[in-house]
């Protein structure tokens, strides 16, 4: 993964596709939580999915900041970098 925008586009179908979350609604300023209609149950599930498939390790602290999918974008290009 390159950019930031690669990266919104992998998130977004991790929505659209695992809860159901109209496109539309995802945009980078979106709250997971309140605009996105997530639980914290739905949001580690999404981490473990990633772990799964993009090899993205699951930091505790770092993903209970985590509330917009701007900080889902920004924790992916993070992590994915120290990984390399």
């Amino acid at each position: 993964m390159k950019d930031k925008k690669e990266i919104f586009r992998l998130v977004s179908a991790y929505l659209v596709k695992d809860f159901e979350v109209p496109e539309d609604k995802i945009r980078l300023e979106a709250n997971l939580f309140t605009d996105l209609g997530l639980d914290s149950i739905d949001a580690l599930d999404w981490f473990a999915k990633m772990e799964a498939t993009i090899h993205l390790p699951i930091v505790e602290e770092d993903i209970k900041k985590v509330r917009k999918v701007r900080d889902v974008v920004n924790y992916v290009m993070r992590h994915l970098k120290e990984n390399v």
